[in-house]
């Protein structure tokens, strides 16, 4: 007779992995420890991750953790949960980690929009390492004196302490959409910049500016907090403006820019057909609108891929290039040449 019971099947240990390899346990240590460079050949490195995913080999991270003396959590620092682009990058950061039996702890602004506020308090002795975009200048100051890489997403290369940066060619993207407009015959331009002070916004701004400078094309520019009704207020309000009607908004983001549609409409218009209206970051917000919108599509969860894989890097030891990832306009219906 036998038992309805079966034993569960051995858990495979790194000797398992060794003798299938056929090196020693230390090389096995080196190589799924990330230590293998210099150290162990590139043949032979193979040869042990494929014995490890043959048998089904996963470490045992606790006690890994306690000899590197490390937790394997990332935090991730984000203005804001409410928006969908970080959420994507999350998305695409938790990927990466998951892969490498690492997992990522979310901070959010507690205000909801703007530079997140010092984190590192309470968390920073349970930390690798940090990923963050759009940073207040006291949470960068904290990690100062610390152990903790930093790698910064969307943010000013020249901010001094980050081991890594992850950027976007957000300077790219505004240059498409003035192309865009210019060739559409738009001269009466207005500016619907987001009332955050962050460096990506400022990059936008001054993009904005150099695309249109020389081109005979007057500019206005209407501030807004990342708000849809904030949106409308201050694009019917710069509409009605006296002087010469703006035929185009160019919006900071698809938020701004659904606000500047709803405050078209409103004054008896149209887009576009009156005004034409763009956005950035092609959020899902982008073709839920009526007409959808013109606008540019940024790579997010390559920005938190990118963002984990680059402190994964730095982990290891080795050097971590600067990345800056391209960016695409996307032409729909809401733009189209003046009236």
């Amino acid at each position: 007779m036998t038992s309805a019971h079966q034993p569960a099947p051995a858990r495979p240990t790194s000797r398992d992995v060794a003798r299938a390899a056929g090196v020693s346990q230390a090389t096995v240590s080196l190589v799924l420890g990330g230590k293998a460079p210099g150290r162990v050949s590139q043949t032979t490195a193979e040869r042990v991750r494929e014995s490890a995913r043959a048998l089904g080999y996963r470490p045992n991270l606790a006690a890994r953790s306690l000899r590197l003396g490390r937790t394997r959590t990332a935090l991730l620092v984000v203005p804001a949960l409410t928006n969908e682009f970080f959420a994507r990058v999350y998305a695409g950061a938790a990927g990466v980690a998951a892969e490498h039996d690492f997992g990522v702890v979310l901070y959010p602004s507690p205000d909801g929009t703007g530079p997140a506020k010092d984190p590192f308090a309470s968390a920073r002795a349970a930390l690798d390492g940090v990923i963050a975009s759009s940073m207040a200048t006291e949470a960068l100051g904290a990690l100062h004196g610390t152990d903790l890489p930093l790698v910064m997403l969307d943010s000013d290369p020249a901010e001094p302490g980050a081991a890594a940066h992850v950027n976007l060619d957000i300077a790219d993207g505004m240059r498409q959409v003035t192309e865009h407009l210019l060739a559409l015959g738009h001269r009466h331009v207005l500016h619907l910049a987001s009332a955050v002070d962050t460096w990506t916004f400022g990059v936008r701004a001054r993009a904005l500016h150099e695309a249109l400078r020389g081109t005979g094309t007057t500019l206005r520019t209407a501030t807004a907090a990342l708000d849809v009704r904030a949106g409308l207020h201050a694009a019917e309000a710069a509409l009605a403006a006296p002087g010469p009607r703006p035929t185009a908004i160019v919006c900071d983001d698809d938020v701004l820019a659904a606000g500047a549609c709803k405050a078209v409409r409103r004054l008896g218009l149209r887009v576009p057909d009156d005004v034409s209206v763009t956005g950035f970051d092609d959020l899902a917000l982008a073709t839920a609108v009526e007409p959808e919108l013109t606008t540019v599509t940024l790579p997010a969860e390559q920005v938190g891929e990118r963002g984990m894989a680059a402190l994964l890097t730095v982990l290891e030891g080795r050097p971590t290039p600067h990345h800056r990832l391209p960016v695409r306009l996307v032409v729909r219906g809401s733009t189209a040449p003046p009236a």
